[in-house]
């Protein structure tokens, strides 16, 4: 996959079967940029669902949607003011006001994080205690995977670079993978390759995913803009969890070369169990709770990730725009 560069017009052209458009003028609503932490998938689709069914241009903005990909700058993007709003994980977020980033977290989509580790039916591993004598392939540095190293998970393991790919796996019954759960257990069953997915949430690792971030001098200087791009964006997401047809339109008009239909289906409905867990119903989608932060906040700092004293875990998110 490679990311593109569309705008909100530029969407709204394709999905009309348009040519190219100018960029909004003024009068065309508020110009909002958001930067993904990824390219487009099923983990944005509230986003895209609210720029397709017309949501944010009948709440008065003008919406450009930027693809993230392997090394996306998210706080820098914030902080330099080129977005308004991004998308990340919980951790991330703590992690980004440890540089010193002024990046607040207003609601979360997943309740539950996708993150797992994939291996396939033939290598043996059909739990996190199996994975000695393999070898993962990993993002390193990520908080997961220093927090599977810290429960001894990791001894005996091979460590090397993740490289965003499932093909060693499939190559090979004693490499397992980073992953989501969302995406990379049908792309190995495509290509014919039965797999174990094992839920990092399980070992008690569970940051918020799908987090919709912003700047804490967004906040202050204009905190109603920042209020109706959150309910708007949050209606987006219980709309795409109930029926994601529209969005997934949007995805794949601007990642036809990385994503299909049914991909972003199988995601979808993944998703909604990450999003509702339990009992859970569509009118909770988006909530956090001061707790779940200061759990995640704990963990780092066990982790030697953040510094107490350097960071407040109540300046990482608030609460305020989901009342």
């Amino acid at each position: 996959m490679k990311p593109l560069h569309l705008s909100y017009l530029v969407i709204l052209a394709i999905l009309a079967g348009c040519g190219s458009t100018p960029p909004p003028s003024a009068d065309e609503g508020t110009p909002v940029q958001v930067q993904l932490n990824w390219y487009p998938e099923s983990e944005h689709g509230g986003l895209f669902q609210a720029l397709a069914d017309g949501s944010y241009e009948s709440a008065n903005f003008a919406v450009t949607i930027q693809p993230g990909g392997r090394a996306t700058p998210i706080g820098p993007e914030l902080a330099l003011e080129r977005a308004q709003f991004a998308i990340a994980n919980a951790d991330d977020v703590i992690l980004y006001r440890q540089q010193g980033i002024d990046v607040v977290a207003v609601m979360a989509a997943m309740q539950n994080h996708p993150r797992c580790i994939l291996a396939r039916k033939d290598s043996g591993v059909e739990s996190f205690e199996d994975l000695q004598g393999k070898t993962l392939q990993r993002q390193a540095g990520r908080a997961f995977v220093e927090f599977m190293r810290s429960k001894g998970i990791l001894d005996g393991v091979k460590e090397v670079p993740y490289h965003g790919s499932i093909a060693s796996l499939v190559g090979d019954p004693n490499i397992v993978i980073q992953a989501y759960s969302c995406a990379e257990p049908l792309l190995a069953q495509q290509q014919g390759v039965p797999v174990n997915t094992l839920m990092v949430s399980d070992l008690g690792f569970n940051p918020y995913s799908s987090v919709l971030v912003t700047t804490g001098k967004l906040i202050r200087e204009q905190p109603d803009l920042v209020r109706r791009f959150v309910a708007v964006t949050r209606q987006g997401w219980r709309d795409y969890l109930t029926d994601g047809s529209q969005g997934n339109a949007a995805i794949l008009k601007v990642n036809q070369e990385g994503m299909t239909e049914e991909a972003l289906t199988f995601g979808a409905e993944v998703m909604r169990d990450l999003a509702m867990p339990g009992d859970a119903s569509v009118e909770s989608v988006g909530t956090m709770t001061a707790k779940r932060w200061s759990e995640l906040f704990d963990q780092l700092r066990s982790l030697d990730l953040v510094d107490a004293e350097e960071v407040r875990v109540e300046d990482c998110y608030t609460l305020e725009f989901l009342e």
